[in-house]
């Protein structure tokens, strides 16, 4: 049990990762954070590029700025995003800024929690008849010793005039953890969230749906049968998220969690 959770919680993480490390082998990033940020260091291991295929010749690009790390180890985000439109032939020093928002303190670790990557979802997310919105997903996972924790965010981001305008706060869709002790007993958990565009709308924009799936189990020693492993009854959830005209409205149940 402890050696499969481990293992499904690595293979979650290296894939997270690989996207992302994938993510601005154009130079893209290093280019825009040379130009608006050229006093300042780029966590380039974070940082994000993609092509957003609704708009040909956009893509979008996240650039991590990091703070002094505090005493404590914790380590603060900056963030800067923008929109970048790409002339047809390929000339970089074409490249135009479309639109552009500037997030301080929007990410954080500390000694418990690491960032693992941010990806860019580019999935159709179409608000309005003339709004669509990207996402960024972040990835953390727990660094305390004892437990395995892995979860994945998401926020939702839109285009107005020169600005990018975040309508969706942090949310945590997906997340794995589990606690045990030296020999078998344990607690293990996973939660699973499909985010879509629902048909209703609020204040003009679509509302947001939340389909949830969570499954908690135990594992315990039995004297007759060794280590064994019981779920319980999956649980099955939905959530609205409506717009009320400036942002869409988040319980504090589906923000992030802190991890152990």
């Amino acid at each position: 049990m402890r050696l499969f959770l481990r293992r499904t919680l690595l293979l979650l993480c290296l894939s997270a990762a690989g996207l992302s490390h994938a993510a601005c082998e154009s130079g893209l990033a290093e280019r825009m954070h040379a130009k608006l940020y050229p006093n300042r260091a780029l966590d380039e291991r974070l940082a994000a590029c993609k092509p957003w295929p609704a708009f040909p010749g956009r893509s979008i690009v996240v650039l991590p700025v990091p703070r002094e790390t505090s005493s404590t180890g914790a380590k603060v985000f900056d963030l800067e995003l923008l929109l970048i439109q790409r002339p047809d032939n390929g000339n970089t020093e074409r490249d135009t800024v479309i639109g552009r928002v500037f997030q301080p303190e929007a990410l954080d670790e500390d000694s418990a929690t690491a960032i693992q990557d941010i990806r860019i979802d580019t999935s159709r997310y179409v608000l309005s008849a003339d709004t669509r919105a990207f996402g960024l997903r972040v990835r953390y996972k727990s660094t305390a010793p004892g437990s395995s924790a892995a979860s994945e965010t998401i926020r939702l981001y839109v285009h107005h005039g020169s600005k990018l305008r975040q309508v969706l706060q942090e949310v945590e869709l997906d997340h794995d953890s589990g606690e045990w002790d030296s020999t078998c007993t344990g607690r293990f958990e996973k939660l699973r969230t499909m985010l879509s565009v629902g048909k209703s709308a609020s204040n003009g924009y679509a509302d947001l749906q939340l389909s949830r799936t969570l499954v908690q189990s135990h594992a315990q020693m039995q004297e007759d049968q060794g280590c064994t492993e019981k779920a319980l009854p999956a649980r099955f959830s939905n959530v609205t998220l409506r717009y009320d005209g400036e942002r869409y409205r988040v319980p504090k149940s589906l923000q992030q969690q802190q991890m152990p």
